[in-house]
């Protein structure tokens, strides 16, 4: 057997490949024989047909099928002996037949790509470092009460932050408008739900009143027949209510799930669930930042059939994911969507793999375990969740794989300059924006 390889456009590799005449003889003659052995053919026994008959009747046809044998099995010998490593099926071309009888083709497909580790040294990432303060607590538990809030009517002119039960008519030009009246409509003073100026003009109404809204609606209003164009509301106040917060008793403390009604345990319930949600915040911020930093000093070739690969892949999940949250739809996303993410992936993936290929990396089994007992904390019966795994050797891969990834964050880290970022908790669980410092 001949190889020889091309390169092609970017990973695209092209193999040829020639086999003898005497290995493609062998190959059909033995089909051949086969062939005599169970061919039915009128004016023969079963199993007696000549091979020099078969060969005039379907010495074509097995030809055929012996180049497909050959071809499989050549392939692989050939990208073995050449070190390839191929990503995607190959695009077969069969040559005319060589004269001596031989069998030539061409096959083409993608390779993966190889990775150099660029020096880290120089790398810098933002490691994130935040915790739960009292501060914190008290805001979880006030967002607790906020919750169950109680709306009572009362008999006074309405403020912001009350919620009223209104009628409305909108007019354009004195006519109607699709979409502009409602009966009953709940509408908090303050929240910013309706149109600028709406909100506002109910300010001191009591229930009962009637009032004109002279109106505009935004000029990049999301309905381009109404945007930028005046409008009247005739807007009627039907009741007026304030929220009532639950007290922070035994009540609301053991609604909550905390069996001893005191607010000691509730803080501490609450502040450990917190400092739960931050310690995942803060490694997949962290994670992300590593990553990041990974992507920008390797430039890296994603083989277009991995990442179309990667993108059905995505695409599937978002979609069983649509249905278990009960957004079934006829829509086919198309996996297109998803390659930018894709890519992304991929270009990790190879990264990732060198790194732990680089340096022999071999999964840590207590973390593992400390994952899985991370994980079982949050269910009822954690002792379930940690035999569940001992019983699922593919479940702690899963894991396993998760773990082996820290590790190479913390191997990065530990060649990178690292600089803390102070955060609070609503800017890292949040996400809301850090409070600009003023400038001396």
């Amino acid at each position: 057997m001949q190889v020889t390889v091309e390169s092609g456009e970017g990973l695209t590799r092209r193999l040829q490949v020639t086999l003898p005449a005497e290995k493609v003889d062998e190959v059909v003659n033995a089909k051949l024989k086969e062939a005599a052995r169970t061919i039915r053919m009128d004016g023969f026994r079963p199993g007696k047909v000549p091979v020099r008959v078969v060969r005039q009747r379907f010495g074509a046809q097995i030809r055929q099928e012996a180049y497909g044998e050959l071809i499989e099995s050549s392939f692989y010998e050939a990208v073995t002996q050449e070190k390839l490593d191929p990503v995607s099926e190959p695009s077969i071309e069969l040559k005319e037949e060589a004269e001596d009888g031989g069998l030539v083709y061409t096959a083409s497909f993608e390779v993966m790509p190889e990775v150099t580790l660029a020096d880290l040294s120089d790398l810098r990432i933002k490691r994130p470092r935040a915790e739960v303060t009292d501060a914190d607590v008290d805001a979880m538990i006030q967002k607790l009460r906020e919750q169950r809030t109680e709306w009572v009517e009362v008999d006074r002119e309405a403020r912001d932050g009350d919620r009223l039960t209104i009628d409305f008519k909108g007019y354009i030009d004195d006519e109607p408008f699709e979409g502009g009246s409602a009966e009953g409509v709940n509408l908090v003073l303050g929240s910013g739900t309706l149109i600028p100026g709406f909100e506002e003009g109910l300010v001191g109404a009591k229930a009962g009143d009637e009032r004109t809204l002279e109106l505009k609606f935004p000029d990049d209003y999301g309905v381009e027949d109404l945007a930028g164009k005046p409008a009247r509301f005739e807007v009627k106040v039907n009741t007026v209510t304030e929220p009532k917060l639950p007290e922070v008793d035994e009540e609301f403390i053991r609604s909550l799930g905390v069996e001893d009604g005191t607010e000691e345990s509730l803080r501490a319930e609450v502040r450990e669930n917190m400092e739960r949600e931050l310690k995942q915040k803060l490694k997949a911020r962290t994670k992300d930042q590593v990553m990041d930093a990974l992507l920008e000093k390797h430039d890296v070739t994603a083989p277009a059939a991995v990442v179309r690969r990667e993108a059905e892949s995505l695409k599937e999940r978002t979609q069983e994911d649509m249905i278990r949250a009960g957004q079934q739809s006829s829509v086919d996303l198309p996996a297109s969507i998803f390659e930018p993410q894709a890519e992304r992936r991929v270009k990790l993936g190879l990264i990732v793999n060198e790194i732990i290929r680089a340096n022999d990396m071999k999964v840590d089994q207590a973390r593992v375990d400390e994952a899985i007992a991370d994980q079982a904390a949050t269910f009822e019966e954690p002792d379930e969740i940690i035999q569940w795994y001992k019983d699922n050797p593919e479940a702690r891969r899963a894991v396993e794989n998760v773990v082996l990834e820290d590790q190479v964050v913390d191997w990065v880290l530990e060649q990178a300059q690292v600089e803390n970022e102070p955060l609070t908790f609503d800017e890292l669980v949040n996400g809301v924006e850090p409070e600009k410092k003023d400038e001396k």
